[in-house]
């Protein structure tokens, strides 16, 4: 079953023109400290984990402002090295409204940038049995 997807497709070029104007006010509230480091301030990085949020925030239904705020939302890396979505707080809560009960639910997901665009593509799956926690961001 999919309770959720979602996309979303982003201009490189307005994320360096946001960096080169916002650079540390921007990335402070929109991405973990990791995520910060991780991405070195390259804007096609930035973009891509942008997209990533906006395509799970409609996979949520939450959209960007309502129950999950941006940095909420976080890409980690699982043991494996696979990018993963991590949620926090409001996350973790709308995640878990998303799937039916009874339903374990996991977020699948997908990004690229081929310059000038990055794109995300979300899309929560449910599967019947108990619910595992999902990944967390590190917010260190």
């Amino acid at each position: 079953m999919i309770p959720g997807n979602g996309s979303d497709l982003i201009d490189i070029r307005r994320f360096e023109k946001t960096l080169e104007r916002f650079e540390e006010r921007f990335t402070y509230q929109v991405f973990t400290e990791v995520e910060r480091t991780k991405s070195n301030k390259r804007a096609a990085s930035c973009a891509k984990r942008f997209a990533l949020r906006e395509a799970c925030s409609k996979a949520l239904g939450s959209g960007i402002r309502m129950d999950v705020a941006l940095r909420e939302t976080g890409i980690a890396k699982l043991a494996s090295s696979k990018p993963a979505i991590a949620l926090m707080g409001g996350g973790i809560e709308r995640l878990q409204a998303v799937g039916p009960s009874g339903f374990r639910t996991a977020i699948n997901q997908i990004n690229t940038d081929d310059y000038p665009l990055a794109q995300a593509s979300a899309v929560i799956s449910a599967r019947p049995g108990d619910r595992p926690e999902p990944p967390k961001a590190d917010s260190s």
